[in-house]
């Protein structure tokens, strides 16, 4: 199938070109490694504030920083790992891999990808800024009523919060819409609903949760928005309002959340099981139903978030019983990876240990979080450091775990080089050991007493030794965050050149060169099977000892076999995206700004809509002499 090269066809990699090529691209490969570099500076900034919030508590009575700086560093650490760490780094790879999953040559709507982009980008610019003018918010990533009304909180600070947030989703539903679209629309020929990958189902379930999740809390921060600068009164108690609407409407968008965090690593770690066992995941359509299952169930469940608010009996045990029931299809998932491992030829690599370790972990914070579906027993854990430690080992021992998995797996496709495994295995144990070593021991601090968000604690309360342990794991955690970044850039710098398919993959992604070429594929591939790679390369037995034969969808040509006309670069959703950042962001500024940011805003997407597609310039990539 291997096509004669032509002086037509361009080699040059997808990643070169100028600042401005990067600016104005369309791409969706480019686009992921956008999302994915910022994900990974604000993972930095998380993980500062995290370890300045455990030097202030390593000892009683600390004074690293005041209340008012440590309720802004919780409050912003928070934020930033949910909304510009977690989020981000699992749009990146939905960016890169969905389209190259599916086989398509980019996703349903590229400009509006770049606007997804650049409008989450801003929108995290402009959270930060509050930073830099002394004014960031201070009411935990929550942001409970009342803390965050004029009275209680008359700076700045929950403004940057409230209108950052508005920017970022409306980012996060123009993604949902984009790549919704693309995975049931884009579909190579032959790929069925059920042929569909893993990852991609559970990112197809992701962006299902956030159209529906994310118009709630659009609503409450429009309510608080109103509360702030026009004087309403939707959630002041004294003037008919009720703080519990907030609480109502944030926990129905923040329990979905929580699936749209984990839900991606799921997927990850379903594609990465089969690859390093040899053998199919076990009962895949279970997988994926219980997925679907998941995504359902997390509407129902919110209020287990609210069971200290006096809700009555009557919804405890509705939202205890959800609670309990939403357990199922995560157990579903747990049995299916342990019996895709079982009896499977494992070749132990990086990505693996990271994926088995995010199982682990994930059990940990299940096991504990399953304790607050009962009402009398999160009537103690709510609001103490138990909470804290099962949030972060679904967060990081789950959803972060997960991600670097994927990071490790699909780092070769993405860069061309191959990590070290070395420096790799090396910063997944010390990542491991830190992990526990930080979180577990809150377990313990919770059942002891001991508050969520206070600053400082008494000598003599009998806390000092988990919080010294604590303080000391989050330093091995940072250490092996570390090792696993040195081993990124030695590998941009100096790492192994990678295969096209490196890890003997089952999908099409790894069909093509890595990096890929800009145009994806030379040829849509038809697809006859869950798993078309491993079909063409080991035939219907799934034997991976037998011969290579000719069946299933076959590696790409090296070159076009059709014309492919690719769609132009666009300077308008970057201009878009600043409009509407500017037109935000300057509320609290005054008028002028706002008007400054609409005109911009309306004048980009006149010209985006009346720019053609394609125009001179515009990449075509002509087949190769002999193939037409």
């Amino acid at each position: 199938m291997n096509a004669a090269p032509t002086d037509t066809v361009q080699h040059e990699s997808i990643y070169s070109g100028s600042i401005a090529s990067w600016l104005t691209t369309v791409d969706h490969k480019r686009i992921g490694v956008m999302y994915g570099a910022t994900a990974l500076l604000y993972f930095i900034v998380g993980g500062v504030e995290a370890l300045i919030i455990r030097l202030q508590l390593a000892a009683p009575e600390g004074a690293v920083v005041g209340a008012d700086a440590y309720n802004q560093l919780f409050t912003m650490h928070g934020t930033t790992m949910v909304f510009l760490v977690l989020m981000p780094l699992a749009a990146a790879m939905f960016n890169f891999l969905i389209p190259l999953m599916v086989g398509a040559r980019d996703v349903a709507f590229p400009r509006l990808n770049a606007f997804s982009f650049w409008t989450w980008f801003f929108g995290a610019i402009l959270l930060n800024l509050a930073f830099f003018v002394n004014q960031a918010p201070d009411a935990g990533w929550f942001g409970y009523a009342n803390l965050t009304s004029k009275q209680y909180n008359p700076g700045l600070g929950i403004d940057f919060w409230v209108l950052s947030l508005q920017i970022m989703g409306i980012a996060s539903i123009a993604s949902g819409v984009n790549f919704t679209v693309t995975a049931l629309n884009m579909r190579a020929p032959g790929m069925s609903l059920m042929r569909m990958p893993l990852f991609v189902w559970m990112a197809l379930i992701v962006q299902i949760l956030m159209l529906l999740a994310f118009p709630a809390i659009t609503v409450g921060l429009i309510f608080l928005l109103f509360d702030r600068f026009f004087d309403t009164n939707f959630y002041v108690a004294a003037a008919g309002g009720t703080p519990v609407l907030w609480q109502h409407l944030f926990w129905i968008f923040g329990h979905p959340e929580v699936y749209i965090l984990i839900l991606p690593s799921f997927g990850i770690v379903s594609e990465i099981l089969p690859t390093f066992s040899r053998k199919p995941l076990f009962g895949a359509p279970f997988v994926i139903f219980s997925g679907i299952l998941i995504g359902f169930l997390g509407f129902g469940v919110w209020s287990h978030h609210m069971f200290t608010t006096g809700l009555g009996p009557i919804a405890d045990t509705a939202f205890s019983l959800g609670t309990m029931l939403i357990a199922i299809p995560t157990g579903v998932k747990i049995f299916n990876w342990i019996g895709t491992l079982w009896g499977g030829h494992i070749v132990m690599r990086t990505p693996l240990y990271f994926a088995v370790g995010m199982v682990a972990l994930f059990i940990v914070g299940g096991l504990s979080g399953i304790m607050h579906a009962s009402a009398p027993i999160d009537l103690q854990q709510h609001d103490s450091y138990f909470v804290v430690a099962h949030l972060h080992y679904v967060f990081f021992g789950g959803t972060v775990f997960g991600l670097l998995a994927g990071v490790c797996y699909w780092w070769p496709k993405v860069t061309g080089r191959m990590l070290g495994e070395g420096l790799g295995k090396l910063s997944f144990w010390v990542m491991f050991l830190g992990m526990n070593l930080t979180f577990f021991p809150m377990h313990f601090l919770g059942l002891d007493g001991m508050a969520r968000r206070i600053y400082t604690y008494p000598a003599g309360a009998g806390w000092e030794q988990w919080n010294l342990m604590a303080t000391v794991g989050a330093f091995v955690l940072t250490l092996g965050v570390l090792l696993f970044y040195v081993n990124l850039v030695r590998s941009l710098r100096s790492g192994e050149a990678a295969t096209p398919d490196p890890w003997d993959g089952a999908t099409l992604e790894w069909s093509m060169s890595s990096p890929p070429p800009e145009y994806n594929f030379a040829v849509i591939p038809t697809v006859n099977s869950a798993r078309p790679l491993w079909l063409h390369k080991y035939g219907p037995t799934r034997d991976i000892s037998t011969h290579t034969r000719e069946d299933g969808t076959p590696p790409q040509p090296d070159h076009p076999v059709e014309r492919i006309e690719l769609p132009s670069p666009s300077h308008w959703p970057l201009v878009a995206a600043a409009g509407l950042t500017l037109a935000g962001g300057g509320t609290m500024v005054g008028l002028l700004p706002v008007l400054a940011g609409v005109a911009v805003l309306v004048v980009a997407v006149y010209w985006w809509a009346f720019q053609p597609l394609e125009r001179p310039g515009n990449p075509i990539f002509e087949p190769a002499r002999g193939t037409e």
